[in-house]
């Protein structure tokens, strides 16, 4: 029931990623009333799928805290609820983000190891994709921190991207060694240590660094992330705005646009932000998927099918084998230092990035 468009975008999300995945199913908690005349007008998904009434919902106004103290009986706790009894195996949603973040972080509660969940996405470039993290919940993050995200990042680039041997970098001003504050140096310091990682960590990298494909992971804090993310929404935006602008210009330019319509097409679908929906809560013990609460049917399957790769690929398995051996013992070494933060700190749901 999260999202503006939902929950028409929900259902037709979900029919259409069947032809593409013709053994999942699904368990959809809403409004019977609002639901079930939609499933009707698709039969296939309507056999695939089990539907739970609830009239209550969280709002895209509500706060986290009141979403958590009342929202026992809404269709975002429901879902995240089936998810921590094992009746699913990854919840979706579209709905409030801080109030999705807040709850399942109280359900399902922290992976062994993992001191905060991270807030993870894709971003397009210039040789495919990569993963970003953390985009927005946490704020400020130690050394401890950064190196758990750099862990889980990079399950997530083998789970959503293929990517067997992830590379992972941490984002600084500058790719010297001696750049950027403490908690980035030490976090690099502690990943050079780690003896035989499952990814390849390729030092620092600088924010016109993201997008040239060079990483498969780029790690940092929630503040930083969140400020680079909204920085590429707002840039993309304004090349649409520009381009539209520069082809109206005349009937020259008009002539010019349509003799490039094809490649513009291309470019157009390239950047298309539905493609890349589906941000991860990393870190849970449990698969929490956040759809762009404004996308429609075909940017709900792109978050649908993300849930559907990590599940496939086991990945909340994977990062805790991966918090069980070398990577533990490192993150435990006096070594590690805090830069005086408390790595156990709460989210503050305030922080938390709508997905990208």
């Amino acid at each position: 029931m999260g999202g503006d468009y939902a929950p028409d975008m929900v259902i037709k999300g979900a029919a259409a990623i069947l032809p593409r995945f013709p053994q999942v199913r699904f368990i959809l908690f809403g409004d019977a009333e609002q639901v079930e005349p939609l499933l009707r007008k698709f039969p296939q998904l309507r056999d695939r799928s089990e539907l739970r009434h609830t009239s209550e919902k969280v709002g895209s106004e509500d706060k986290p805290s009141q979403a958590v103290r009342r929202g026992r009986n809404t269709s975002m706790r429901l879902a995240i609820d089936a998810v921590a009894k094992g009746e699913a195996q990854a919840v979706v949603s579209a709905g409030n983000t801080g109030a999705l973040m807040a709850m399942a972080k109280l359900v399902l509660r922290t992976l062994p190891g993992i001191e905060r969940p991270a807030l993870a996405s894709f971003f397009p470039t210039m040789k495919g994709e990569t993963v970003m993290l953390d985009l927005g919940a946490n704020v400020d993050c130690d050394s401890r921190n950064l190196v758990q995200f750099a862990v889980m990042g990079a399950n997530l680039a083998h789970s959503a991207l293929g990517r067997h041997r992830p590379r992972v970098g941490l984002l600084n001003i500058g790719t010297e060694e001696l750049k950027g504050n403490g908690a980035v140096r030490d976090a690099a310091d502690l990943l050079r240590a780690v003896p035989n990682p499952p990814f390849e960590f390729t030092g620092f990298v600088e924010g016109d660094d993201i997008t040239k494909g060079e990483t498969d992971v780029v790690v940092t804090d929630g503040f930083t992330g969140n400020v680079a993310l909204k920085t590429a929404e707002g840039t993309a935006k304004l090349m649409g705005t520009l381009l539209r602008s520069a082809f109206q210009r005349s009937l020259l330019t008009k002539l010019g646009y349509l003799l490039a319509y094809s490649g513009l097409q291309m470019l157009k679908s390239r950047m298309d932000p539905r493609f890349y929906n589906g941000a991860v809560m990393l870190g849970l013990n449990g698969i929490v998927v956040k759809s762009h609460g404004g996308t429609d049917e075909v940017g709900f399957a792109a978050a649908i099918e993300v849930a559907i790769d990590m599940a496939q690929d086991r990945l909340i398995e994977r990062i805790r084998a991966d918090f069980s051996g070398a990577f533990a013992e490192a993150l435990t070494s006096p070594s590690t230092s805090n830069n005086g933060k408390d790595a156990t700190a709460d989210i503050a749901p305030s922080a938390v990035a709508e997905a990208p």
